[in-house]
């Protein structure tokens, strides 16, 4: 897998982001779900990474938006068949890489507790649970997490 940092402005890759928004819709209610728009995610201030296979093709995607504060990952997704080859491991990577680059030392995360994958994912890859953050309220749909860089 290919890791870069890209525009998610591309057809691939709004498909990726139609794919995991199916995949949450699935699993939680409106209410419960913080993701951001395409629009959101060209602001300067997001890093958004895509992972591609051997011919090219987008196979996963991440983001992350960076504040004063601290950075919050977001959009992570990799389509099923390429689970499994790191791709998530490397994106998460470049993202972590570029925020400790840009002096962002501190990451955060939102997820859900539907999705034991991601969970033991991003605990192994050194993410604590942790207490709501930013303008996030503390929900039962919502699992927080965060992870100190360098």
């Amino acid at each position: 897998m290919h890791i870069a940092l890209e525009s998610p402005d591309q057809p691939e890759v709004v498909a990726l982001i139609a794919a995991l928004d199916v995949y949450q819709d699935s699993l939680y209610p409106p209410e419960a779900r913080y993701a951001l728009d395409l629009t959101a995610l060209m602001q300067p201030q997001v890093l958004f990474a895509v992972a591609r296979d051997a011919a090219g093709v987008a196979q996963g995607c991440a983001a992350l938006v960076l504040s004063a504060a601290f950075g919050e990952v977001k959009r992570m997704y990799v389509q099923p068949a390429a689970r499994g080859l790191g791709a998530a491991h490397k994106l998460l990577g470049l993202l972590e890489n570029s925020a400790q680059a840009r002096g962002c030392t501190q990451l955060y995360l939102e997820t859900g507790p539907y999705q034991p994958e991601a969970l033991a994912f991003y605990a192994k890859q050194g993410y604590q649970r942790c207490a709501a953050f930013g303008d996030y309220r503390e929900h039962p749909l919502s699992v927080f997490m965060a992870k100190t860089l360098g």
